[in-house]
């Protein structure tokens, strides 16, 4: 065939037939439209709902220009995954068809399918692979992710975001063994954690926790005064992605926290049928088993589902404490018209806990201790149940020029109940006896708390032509209730020690304290992603919330009653962006937000503290490389706030108060790569520096280190060892310390010296439905605090540990 004749459609895919060999016996070209030529890089935004993969596959042709060209039998009965956002031709057409079992080729504006299974084909030197990410990770064997919109609600690439993202993925989770929520954060660049007590995590980024926690972008709130923080015990089982922003978040969330957020991405109901069945066993009985189903329930497809199901029950190294999980997850989504698309479902999780790892910090001299990792001041008898119930839908409806509404709901319902709580108090006597072991104990013979969230959003997005480039628009409505009651019955304190700790009575259940909250939050808000030039883009947004908070507290034994109240309508939060690219994988951007945060925390004498006020800078540099498969940042902060919140002590009651402090400036530093840096090599790498200062240049926050640095990759061979895969790790934290304080006139401050902490994995793949995998975690057996509580108590990392795994895949 001469090369100067022009091919004819017909012509095109009998010359193909020859570059990929096995005979296709019926070429359909999808395309309407003639060629034309198109730079692979050139992007457009396309909006196309999930429908028949060929329908699909006409309508991105008709799009884009491009000529299609596949089997007619290699696409029947297969159906598309949706397109929403700005893409390349190969980024489109891999996301088009993900989970069908096809490949493609891309050769100019010319793209050629075939299924994966056809082991004869071979591409033509001038013809190219891409298989570019998109926001889904299952499957993708990738640490990285190529959308995301937890930021700003718009599909953008970690690149074109003007703030820090870090996304953990279904395939690091499930190297790692990262099973809850805690253990994935504790490997998320530029977060630490503390706790105030056994099962209250508290996740710090940027010198402040982080209390916004969003479902599947449906956001959620964590009231640390509650005790009922349940996000933060999340098990991982039923989660695709946590995608974590850092810094402020005023845009999305209105009240939003200097800190950032943490969004937890559920699995979804796939296209083509799978399923699988995992089970490990790890030291101190740990026992865990899971299965994940997931498939069309109709011939058409229209109709999908997922189930997975979860279960672990577990000791620990600390004496006399157990653990029991029991995860539920069902989702169903169907598509109502080609235009719309409803997903709906509920997720259970069960969690019991019996005794506590809370270990002493200091002796009556004031000395800190040095214990076994396995001593606890915590009754055996102590029992902890929180079940949580999330209900959610999500409609999701493609309108004209390429336009999209959603409309998503959730309410979450959980009951928490405690019983025989018996621990060292944080109040008085903050201390143990090195001869004795003799310390004080508050004591509750019982307490119930329920809690309650409702969430409802909607948002219109999409794009429009204004001096001849196109620009992208978002708007959108947010709200949110959260309800907290408290109620303990039976309280007190008594002198024991480290042995008769376990034998102590529980006093008559009197009803003893009653604690409320509610909060009501909405807001209106509106963004634009202006392209004023080729290389330019600017994010311009504001956001107007209506804040309510109140609060109560009573002891009905002592006739007391106080309570506290916060209102505020038409708070106003702007938010600017830029992102500059210096070439099409590489951008420097600039980021401003104002901070408007209610505080929730009350003073000594439970008066809310007035709401933090302050800015957020954020400069940096990305890097997008290997076509997407590598997401690279570099990012300077500076965050001043007023009104900042500090734990002052506890009261006689047991409950915490606060002290506001003025001036505060977090200055800080985040580097990291994430993603594949060579072929089966997979490397998540990140260093943090973030430091706060009050006004007068005194640190705060030191319970949390300076600098912290985080490794892990896992490299999958090739050739005649292409079934194992090997992995390992590290993370390394600076030196932490207690606020220091004196108490009957001992002075007291525990600090846990810099300390690093060593991890490795392999995995072995038998075939293409089983494999068997074993983490080995703290390698070296380091004595370390895993978090240090800012007053008496500490709790330490697990020691040296094996688990062992199987997994089938159907």
């Amino acid at each position: 065939m001469s090369t100067q004749h022009i091919l004819s459609h017909l012509s095109k895919a009998l010359h193909l037939r020859q570059v990929f060999k096995p005979t296709l016996s019926a070429v359909a070209l999808a395309a309407a439209l003639p060629p034309a030529v198109q730079a692979q890089t050139q992007e457009w935004q396309l909006n196309i709902p999930a429908q028949p993969l060929s329908q699909a596959l006409q309508e991105l042709a008709s799009k884009t220009g491009a000529q299609l060209l596949y089997n007619p039998s290699d696409v029947e009965g297969l159906r598309s995954t949706t397109l929403n956002g700005r893409y390349q031709l190969a980024d489109a057409t891999r996301t088009i068809i993900q989970g069908t079992g096809l490949s493609y080729g891309l050769n100019g504006d010319t793209v050629t399918l075939q299924p994966v299974t056809k082991s004869s084909l071979q591409l033509s030197v001038t013809e190219i692979t891409s298989q570019k990410l998109g926001a889904v990770t299952e499957g993708t064997g990738s640490y990285t992710t190529g959308v995301t919109s937890t930021a700003t609600k718009m599909n953008l690439s970690i690149r074109e975001t003007p703030q820090s993202i870090s996304v953990v993925t279904r395939q690091r989770m499930d190297d790692q063994d990262l099973t809850s929520i805690t253990k994935v954060l504790e490997q998320t660049p530029g977060v630490t954690i503390t706790r105030n007590s056994d099962e209250r995590f508290n996740i710090y980024s940027r010198g402040s926790e982080i209390t916004k926690y969003q479902y599947d972008g449906l956001t959620t709130h964590v009231e640390n005064g509650t005790q009922n923080m349940t996000q933060n015990l999340a098990d991982m089982s039923i989660y695709d992605r946590i995608e974590v922003v850092r810094g402020a978040t005023g845009l999305m969330t209105g009240a939003g926290n200097v800190s950032g957020m943490v969004n937890m991405v559920r699995k979804k109901p796939t296209e083509i049928f799978q399923a699988s069945l995992a089970g490990s066993v790890g030291r101190w009985d740990d026992y865990r088993g899971s299965v994940d189903m997931s498939g069309p329930l109709t011939n058409s497809g229209k109709l999908r589902a997922r189930f997975v199901g979860a279960k672990q029950e577990n000791d620990s190294f600390t004496d006399y404490r157990s653990q029991k999980r029991d995860v539920y997850y069902g989702v169903a989504e169907v598509d109502i018209t080609n235009s719309t698309t409803l997903r709906f479902g509920i997720d259970y999780n069960k969690y019991d806990v019996n005794g506590g790892a809370d270990s002493p910090l200091f002796y009556t001299t004031g000395q800190q201790t040095n214990l076994s990792r396995s001593t606890t001041v915590t009754s055996k008898h102590q029992n902890q149940k929180l079940e949580t119930t999330n209900y959610f839908f999500n409609i999701d409806q493609a309108l004209a020029n390429d336009w999209r509404l959603v409309i998503a709901g959730g309410y979450m319902d959980v009951d928490r109940d405690i019983s025989n709580y018996a621990s060292m108090t944080k109040t008085g006597d903050l201390d143990i006896d090195r001869e004795t072991g003799t310390f004080l104990a508050s004591r509750i013979a019982k307490a119930v708390n329920p809690l309650s969230q409702k969430s409802a959003a909607v948002n219109l997005q999409g794009p429009f032509s204004l001096f001849g480039r196109e620009h992208q628009a978002i708007v959108g409505y947010e709200f949110s209730r959260y309800k907290s009651h408290y109620e303990a019955y039976g309280q007190g304190r008594i002198t024991t020690n480290l042995s008769s700790i376990h034998d102590v009575e529980m006093p008559n259940p009197d009803l003893h304290l009653i604690q409320d909250f509610y909060i009501i939050q909405q807001g209106y808000y509106g963004a634009l992603r202006l392209n004023p030039i080729d290389k330019l883009h600017v994010i311009l947004g504001v956001r107007a919330s209506d804040y309510k908070y109140d609060s109560s507290f009573v002891l009905p034994t002592s006739n007391s009653y106080s309570s506290s109240a916060y209102k505020k309508t038409g708070e106003i939060t702007p938010y600017a962006g830029l992102v500059y690219d210096l070439t099409p994988q590489q951008s420097v951007y600039f980021s401003y937000t104002d901070i408007f945060r209610p505080n929730n925390n009350t003073d000594i004498n439970r008066k809310v503290i007035e709401p933090q006020v302050g800015s957020n800078y954020e400069i940096g540099w990305k890097g997008e490389l290997y076509d997407g498969h590598l997401n690279a940042n570099v990012a300077l902060y500076r965050v001043s706030r007023d009104n900042a919140t500090e734990l002052a002590g506890y009261d006689s009651t047991n409950t915490a108060y606060y002290r506001a402090i003025n001036g505060l400036e977090t200055n800080g530093i985040d580097i990291e790569i994430a993603g594949e840096v060579l072929t089966g090599w997979n490397v998540s790498a990140s260093y943090s520096h973030s430091r706060s200062e009050d006004a007068n240049d005194t640190r705060k926050t030191s319970e949390h280190p300076l600098d912290t640095v985080k490794f892990w990759n896992t490299y999958k061979f090739s050739g005649e060892w292409k079934n194992l895969t090997i992995g390992g790790g590290a993370r390394w934290q600076s030196k932490t310390s207690t606020t220091p304080f004196t108490w009957a006139g001992v002075y007291y401050q525990a600090t846990q010296d810099d300390f690093v902490v060593v991890d490795a994995m392999a995995r072995y793949k038998f075939n293409q439905h089983l494999s068997a995998s074993i983490n080995a975690n703290n390698i070296f057996d380091k004595k370390y605090y895993s978090a240090i509580d800012n007053l008496n108590v500490g709790y330490y990392g697990a020691p040296r540990n094996l688990t062992l795994g199987v997994r089938y895949d159907f």
